[in-house]
C-alpha cells in the first residue's frame, strides 16, 4: 500500500454558479457570514441591515465595527468592478456616516483600485477604505469554498491594527461591560425583555409576522427599527410594509431614514440616563409589536412573511 498522499487540482467556480442573484442570494448569504469577512479584514463585523435606503439608492450591507461602534459599509458585487457602484459607494458614505468602506468582487479595475488608493491617501483616520476580491473554489466535486483577499487597503493597515488592539483592548472591554450593564438593567427593569447580552443590539419578535424588531445600544442613545428575518432583504420588506406605511409612521411616530423605526437622543454613557432609556425602549418594544399585531389581524390577505 503507497504512502504516497493523494493531490488534487482547486478550480474556480463561476460566482453565479454559488449564488445566483446578487441581490437575493449573494448580499443575503455575506451579511450572514460576516465572520468571513471580519477575519480578512481584521475588524470585529456586527450586522446592522441589508439593502439599507440612501435617497433613491439601496446600499447592500451597513454593519458596524464592534470594536468602536462606527459604521461599516459593504458594498458586493458577483460581476467586476463598475463606475456605477464606486459612486454610489461615495453616496453612501456621506448617507450613512460610515467611516469604513469594504467593495468586494470578483475583480477590479486599475482606475477602480487607483481611485480606492488616492481615498486612503487622502483620507484621515478613522476613513479606511478596502477592495477584497471573492473567489470560489472547490476541489473535484467537493463543497463550494469561499475566499476573500484583501487587495486594497489602508497604508500600514495590519500595523495600525496591531496597535490599535493593544492600546484600545481596554476601551474594547470597557464598551462590552458598559453594553452588559445597560442590558442588564433594562433586563431586570423588564424581565419579559429576555436576557442580557455584550452585543450592541438585541431583537425582538413582531407577533403575526416573521419581521424582527431590532433594539439597538448606540454612541448617542437607543433606537429600534424593523428589520427582515435573516435571509430576508430589506426590498422584500418594504413590499410587506409598504401599505402599512403612514399608519405606522403616524401610530409610532416613527422616521424611515435607513430602516422604519425610532430613535431616543441622551448620554448613554450617563447612569442617571438608563431608567429613561430602558423605559422608552421597553414602551416602543410593545408599541410596534401591538401595531404590527393589530394590523396583521386587521389586513388577513396582506403579505407579512418574508421569503429567504
Amino acid at each position: 500500500m503507497s504512502d504516497e498522499p493523494l493531490f488534487a487540482t482547486l478550480t474556480d467556480v463561476a460566482l453565479r454558479d454559488a449564488w445566483t442573484h446578487e441581490a437575493h442570494r449573494f448580499t443575503p448569504w455575506l451579511a450572514a457570514n460576516l465572520d468571513r469577512l471580519a477575519d480578512v479584514i481584521g475588524m470585529p463585523l456586527e450586522l446592522t441591515g441589508t439593502e439599507m435606503r440612501v435617497g433613491t439608492f439601496s446600499a447592500d450591507i451597513l454593519a458596524r465595527n464592534a470594536a468602536d461602534d462606527s459604521v461599516v459599509l459593504i458594498e458586493n458585487q458577483l460581476e467586476g468592478s463598475d463606475h456605477t457602484h464606486l459612486g454610489q459607494i461615495m453616496t453612501y458614505l456621506a448617507g450613512l456616516e460610515a467611516q469604513t468602506m469594504i467593495w468586494v468582487a470578483p475583480s477590479f479595475r486599475d482606475e477602480h483600485l487607483s481611485a480606492i488608493r488616492w481615498l486612503n491617501e487622502h483620507t484621515v483616520d478613522p476613513f479606511a477604505f478596502f477592495a477584497v476580491r471573492i473567489r470560489v473554489v472547490r476541489i473535484a466535486d467537493s463543497p463550494f469554498a469561499p475566499l476573500f483577499e484583501v487587495i486594497e487597503r489602508p497604508n500600514n493597515w495590519d500595523r495600525q491594527v496591531s496597535e490599535k488592539k493593544r492600546a484600545t483592548e481596554g476601551d474594547r472591554s470597557e464598551l462590552g461591560k458598559h453594553r452588559l450593564a445597560f442590558w442588564t438593567h433594562f433586563c431586570t427593569r423588564y424581565p419579559d425583555q429576555g436576557t442580557p447580552g455584550a452585543a450592541s443590539s438585541r431583537w425582538a419578535a413582531l407577533p403575526g409576522t416573521d419581521l424582527l424588531l431590532v433594539q439597538y445600544l448606540s454612541r448617542n442613545g437607543v433606537g429600534v427599527f424593523v428589520r427582515p428575518p435573516r435571509g430576508g432583504s430589506d426590498e422584500e420588506l418594504e413590499v410587506a410594509v409598504r401599505p402599512h406605511f403612514d399608519t405606522l409612521v403616524s401610530e409610532l411616530n416613527a422616521k424611515l431614514e435607513i430602516a422604519l423605526g425610532s430613535r431616543f437622543d441622551t448620554d448613554p454613557h450617563d447612569v442617571a440616563n438608563w431608567d429613561r432609556m430602558a423605559d422608552w425602549l421597553d414602551q416602543q418594544t410593545k408599541a410596534y409589536q401591538a401595531a404590527f399585531a393589530r394590523l396583521r389581524s386587521q389586513s388577513a390577505t396582506s403579505k407579512w412573511e418574508v421569503e429567504p
